[in-house]
């Protein structure tokens, strides 16, 4: 009985240390919170870590109505900050534009930061030890190609802005990124005949074209004096001269197409078809452009494409002082009717944004399963490889205690 015990004693002892040999080659085959995150993911439901899909009344799942190559979707570009890239930022006017200009300036985690002084309205943006800019826009080189420079401008002017006028060609190195953010057309008429309304005029606008500034035959004024403030929406909306209408499409086209603004060069019907389709061909081959709808959406578009992330996140504002106005729907249907240009590019626009956005998703999370497989795999081969040091071990000691018997 006395042999007895002493052999269970022993058996035991041999099991208990066993399992502190167990519990010691687990905290080095799994460390930190590996295992843990595993099953966490396991167990957390993807509605709770998906903080775009409660933004809008977008279906979690986008119905696409045009199509589009996997090259028009995936927009992820290698943005050079400490070499020559340079983001341009396309302002058209009542789109959101000021409030993601100031993100770019403010919310972005840089290595070294914009540095934006209280009173100052542009910051200094400069690259990692450079006394040079990496972007080009309202609030980091002011308006150096003139007041809301449209697409026709900024491309003619900004190589020449950038580039060391000393430098005899272009540096072959650098990529200029286009940019830019597009709104419901009605929200954003309306919301440019308030701001009208209120004074602003953006006369020192230069729409040059061809190399030059339309003559005022070419572009009427709507108004007589020093601005059009107190106008009312049916004056707004009269005047055919007005750059309100389908302002979207005229910014993000090629004037130089269809004569600039001399409108004798061609027939209504073909100018208007010329002037679509170059502004949604400039818009698709843009590096990126996002919809004032959608602020979390373009966040991470944005942050996706340049590989940048902003420290805080977008607010979507759902009213502003143009939806707030009770317009009647005869009224919206004729500002739809005014800009129908702009209603048929946004519609595109749309589409392809929400596309971009779904597809980035599924394939963040086509990688993000991947590695998890393959974290999988390499716990398992060290589940097997600790299983078998186990066994061994076990089979060496058990051996030591049948000698010592």
């Amino acid at each position: 009985m006395v042999l007895t015990a002493g052999r269970h004693g022993r058996l035991l002892l041999a099991l208990g240390m066993v399992c502190l040999f167990a519990v010691l080659v687990l905290q080095y085959v799994c460390p930190g919170t590996e295992c843990q995150l595993l099953r966490l993911h396991a167990f957390s439901s993807p509605s709770m870590a998906d903080p775009y899909r409660t933004e809008d009344d977008t279906p979690v799942r986008f119905v696409p109505k045009l199509n589009f190559s996997d090259d028009d979707l995936l927009r992820k570009v290698d943005f050079n900050i400490k070499g020559d890239d340079l983001i341009v930022f396309l302002h058209i006017q009542k789109t959101g534009g000021t409030t993601f200009g100031r993100h770019l300036v403010r919310n972005i985690q840089l290595e070294q930061p914009c540095e934006c002084k209280a009173g100052h309205k542009k910051c200094t943006c400069h690259r990692p030890g450079k006394k040079e800019t990496w972007l080009f826009s309202r609030f980091s080189t002011g308006w150096s190609c003139g007041l809301h420079a449209d697409w026709t401008e900024l491309t003619n002017c900004v190589p020449a802005v950038v580039d060391n006028k000393r430098e005899e060609q272009p540096r072959p190195s650098r990529n200029f990124y286009y940019i830019t953010i597009l709104r419901d057309p009605v929200s954003r008429y309306l919301s440019e005949w308030r701001h009208v309304q209120r004074g602003a005029t953006w006369k020192a606008s230069l729409h040059v074209c061809d190399g030059r500034s339309p003559t005022s035959d070419e572009l009427p004024s709507c108004y007589t004096g020093d601005d059009w403030s107190g106008c009312s929406l049916k004056e707004f909306m009269h005047c055919p001269y007005n750059l309100a209408n389908n302002r979207q499409v005229r910014m993000l086209s090629d004037l130089s197409l269809v004569g600039c603004y001399n409108l004798s060069v061609m027939q209504e019907e073909e100018r208007n078809k010329v002037l679509l389709d170059s502004a949604k061909e400039n818009l698709k081959r843009m590096a990126f452009f996002g919809l004032t709808e959608f602020q979390r959406k373009t966040q991470y578009l944005f942050e996706k494409t340049f590989n940048l992330n902003f420290i805080s996140p977008f607010t979507q504002f759902n009213s502003t002082r143009a939806s707030s106005m009770e317009i009647d729907e005869e009224t919206q249907e004729h500002i739809r009717v005014l800009n129908f240009l702009d209603m048929e590019l946004y519609d595109y626009a749309k589409d392809l944004f929400l596309q971009r956005y779904q597809f980035m998703r599924q394939k963040e999370h086509h990688e993000a399963r991947l590695k998890r497989q393959e974290q999988r795999k390499i716990l398992r081969a060290k589940h097997a490889h600790f299983k078998e040091q186990t066994d061994n071990s076990t089979d060496d000691y058990l051996g030591n205690v049948e000698k010592w018997r």
